[in-house]
């Protein structure tokens, strides 16, 4: 079976956590290879929604803000209502349109963070994706461009305060290498 099949699995023969539904949570440090297997899941799962933590965050200085955003989504969907979030435009450095997420038997919520301790009794399975540190920033900077090589060491040091903080690593229930491929 392949990995994301093993994934859905695992949380299939969880109890549901979020209302009537499953939320599976894929965290990790930036770069390591998170939204490929949130993807990969979600196809295995029928299109089952995915919620970006990126389009939640208020910008690169964000991450710890993010809570609130979070909890206004799952929230009401844990109560088999729909939950809803403004999707960060980091262009402009703004929140734009709203996004409604309906009450449904599965959710994925990817990004750094997904794993948040505030919203832990609403996960079903915790997914923890990681890569060497030179990798993920290589990624990065492959991705966003040299110009933003600051920005991404001050992410990478804020994503793992708020790693230590809510211990994301120590409470996944899957570790997953993050260069393997899905």
């Amino acid at each position: 079976m392949s990995l994301p099949g093993r994934i859905v699995a695992a949380a299939a023969a969880i109890p549901a956590t979020l209302g009537s539904g499953r939320l599976v949570c894929v965290d990790g440090p930036a770069g390591s290879g998170k939204t490929t297997l949130a993807t990969a899941l979600a196809d295995r799962l029928d299109g089952a929604p995915v919620v970006h933590m990126d389009d939640l965050y208020p910008g690169w200085d964000g991450l710890g803000r993010v809570d609130p955003m979070v909890l206004g989504l799952l929230g009401p969907l844990s109560d088999g209502r729909p939950g809803s979030y403004r999707r960060y435009e980091w262009a402009r450095g703004e929140y734009a349109e709203a996004h409604v997420v309906a009450p449904g038997p599965w959710l994925v919520l990817e990004g750094v963070g997904s794993g948040g301790s505030a919203w832990s009794l609403l996960t079903t399975l915790l997914v923890w994706v990681e890569v060497p540190t030179d990798v993920r920033l290589a990624r990065g900077l492959r991705r966003d461009g040299e110009q933003m090589r600051e920005r991404w060491v001050q992410w990478m040091a804020d994503e793992q305060a708020l790693f230590d903080r809510d211990r994301i690593r120590e409470r996944a229930g899957v570790h997953v290498d993050g260069t393997a491929s899905y």
